[in-house]
């Protein structure tokens, strides 16, 4: 079986009825129950698992599941709508129905992005796709081009950040129907904005999970990952699992007409086959989405270039790569952070300064585990390294969600914007970054009342090893996934564009230089030079037949060089273009300057600040 008949499974609607299909090797005896009008039909075995039949008179909205062997329902594994939450009945979707106005939207290709994550359900107060399409312009002025939905897979109860997702084909019903979501992204394109989706094939979550009802061979013992048991990519029965995963895939680009993924945890997607699931997975995308490009990127903590190498160089073919070496550093130079994966950093503006130029600090030396990591970074693209200050993971995972404009002074947080917009590298903003927003993003469940309790104890028991929770009481400071506060107090206040419109003028005023500039909107690692100054401050050039691009990015107090010491400053004649401290940006006023003394040109740079400079045609 392949994924092209993978795609076939579950109900799917025909001219006169729905036709159920199930792979179900476990079960001898397969029914579908029909709710209205009341019904059980029993599904013939068509060898190698599948079970499969045909019921008339039904169609779309029909509520049905599967009985296994007499027990159940259950919801079909490939259920494309589970209204009632993971528990409940399965619904029959007719994905043709929905009437897309994108016929001329070309997709995506891997360069000239920015990436904006955000979490439907607390985006905006209505929690909704429908509310996600009120802030589209409001995007699309700020300089986004594509829109990371994290996860939709229905997940239990009624907020999660989507990691903890069952049913992968059933988007879920607490941010709306699924035509809402087709119109979300069809509002998108309209607009000219992207949209990909987060997706997770490395687990599944705790509760709701009814896969192994059906068949033992979804997981495997012969890898293990931080949820247990490995999802099934190499081991016996592997090809039904993998051609679950993929024709999943295939169905968000085909009946939703998503631009791409990003995938989660693929060091975690243990796989020893011929060829990788990666691999595969992105070349059936790639067939499915036709004439529209879409990219593909992971999340990947190995530092493996393999995984965007061109399939003739031995790679996986995927466009990006989730980069967090520079977050790391840039975090540990800002905060002074030491502890868990911080360690392996020492936040030096050396280390920046390698992320910037080359994509990855660690290209195969010892971490203090003891192990070596990464691999060697030659041509690989800028636009294939993925960059940010701020993600879901790095802020949700802090014992407070504190964003790092909560850990920072104004200035301090200016510069490391303008650091992450200025470098080659593609950049990711987590929602809310753009405006400084003053709401916390934690960890927040809604699991039931046997999970909930130990979602809670084990996420504080999380941060025992941190010397600041070593006790019991400072742990029980940390907020309680569980309650609902936890969840509502995440929900973005909107209004801050404005409190806080110095913040956001910084990052649209960025954005607009990254994407006009003839200079900065080329992407090339070759063609740019990272040179610490001063700890703590760095200086970024980059250079095009255009013209000469400076960063001047200082965390520390006011600096005055020799211009000499500056990559590329010595022999241009430099314009200031943007400076943190402008009165536009609510800064206090101090001034960039570039004089003379002692026929030796010098530059000032005030404390905490950041200020970009050309020399040349300038846009």
């Amino acid at each position: 079986m392949t994924h092209t008949q993978t795609r076939m499974l579950g109900a799917n609607i025909e001219p006169d009825g729905v036709r159920f299909t199930v792979w179900a090797p476990k079960v001898d005896q397969v029914d579908v129950i029909i709710e209205d009008p009341a019904q059980t039909v029993a599904l013939d075995p068509q060898g190698d698992g599948l079970h499969e039949g045909f019921v008339r008179g039904i169609g779309a909205g029909t509520r049905y599941g599967y009985r296994l062997d007499g027990a159940g329902p259950f919801p079909d594994p490939v259920s494309r709508f589970q209204p009632e939450g993971v528990h409940g009945p399965s619904e029959v979707i007719d994905p043709s129905t929905f009437v897309w106005t994108d016929h001329d939207w070309p997709g995506l290709t891997r360069e000239g992005q920015i990436y904006y994550e955000l979490h439907v359900g607390t985006f905006t107060p209505e929690g909704t796709y429908e509310g996600v399409i009120g802030q589209l312009e409001a995007l699309k002025e700020l300089g986004i081009t594509v829109i990371e939905l994290m996860p939709m897979a229905t997940f239990p109860g009624r907020w999660n950040w989507g990691y903890d997702g069952v049913n992968l084909y059933a988007p879920t019903p607490n941010y709306g129907r699924p035509d809402d979501l087709r119109r979300l992204i069809d509002a998108a394109h309209r607009l000219g904005l992207g949209v990909i989706l987060d997706v997770v094939y490395n687990h599944l979550g705790p509760d709701g999970n009814y896969l192994g009802l059906y068949s033992d061979d979804y997981t495997t013992d012969h890898h293990r990952t931080p949820w247990g048991e490995a999802i099934n990519f190499d081991d016996v029965n592997s090809r039904h699992v993998r051609d679950y995963m993929i024709a999943n895939a295939c169905m968000w680009i085909r009946e939703y007409h998503f631009d791409g993924f990003r995938l989660d945890a693929t060091d975690m997607i243990k796989d020893s086959s011929p060829v990788h699931l990666l691999k595969e997975l992105t070349e059936s995308v790639r067939r499915e989405a036709g004439n529209r490009s879409v990219v593909v990127i992971a999340e990947n903590a190995m530092n493996d270039v393999r995984i965007i190498d061109p399939v003739e160089r031995g790679g996986y073919g995927l466009d990006g790569v989730w980069a967090d070496d520079f977050h790391h550093a840039v975090i540990v130079a800002l905060t002074g952070a030491h502890e868990n994966y911080y360690a392996a950093y020492l936040g030096a503006p050396t280390e920046i300064a390698r992320a910037i130029e080359e994509g990855f600090i660690y290209q195969g030396e010892e971490t203090p585990e003891g192990f070596p990591r990464g691999t060697e970074v030659v041509d690989q693209p800028a636009a294939s390294f993925i960059f940010n200050i701020q993600n879901h993971d790095q802020v949700g995972n802090r014992p407070f969600g504190e964003r790092l404009s909560h850990q920072i002074d104004r200035g301090r947080y200016a510069a490391a914007s303008a650091l992450l917009l200025f470098s080659p590298e593609t950049p990711l903003i987590f929602m809310g970054q753009e405006f400084a927003a003053s709401t916390p993003f934690y960890f927040f469940t809604d699991h039931n009342e046997e999970l909930g309790p130990l979602v809670t104890e084990g996420r504080r028991e999380e941060f025992a090893g941190f010397r600041v929770f070593q006790q019991e009481e400072a742990r029980g400071l940390i907020p309680d996934p569980q309650d609902p506060a936890t969840f509502h107090d995440c929900i973005l206040d909107l209004s801050e564009r404005e409190r806080h419109g110095g913040a956001y003028r910084w990052y649209q005023d960025l954005l607009r230089l990254r994407r006009d500039d003839p200079v900065l909107r080329v992407q090339d690692r070759a063609r740019t030079r990272a040179v610490p100054l001063t700890f703590p401050a760095i200086a970024v050039h980059r250079w095009t037949e255009a013209g000469h691009r400076l960063l001047i990015a200082n965390f520390g107090p006011k600096l005055d060089l020799p211009l000499a010491r500056l990559p590329g400053g010595a022999d241009q004649e430099w314009t200031l273009l943007l400076e943190s401290t402008a009165a536009r940006y609510d800064g206090d006023l101090r001034e960039a300057a570039i004089y003379e003394r002692e026929s030796e040109r010098r530059i000032i740079i005030p404390a905490r600040s950041a200020s970009i400079w050309a020399s040349g045609k300038a846009e």
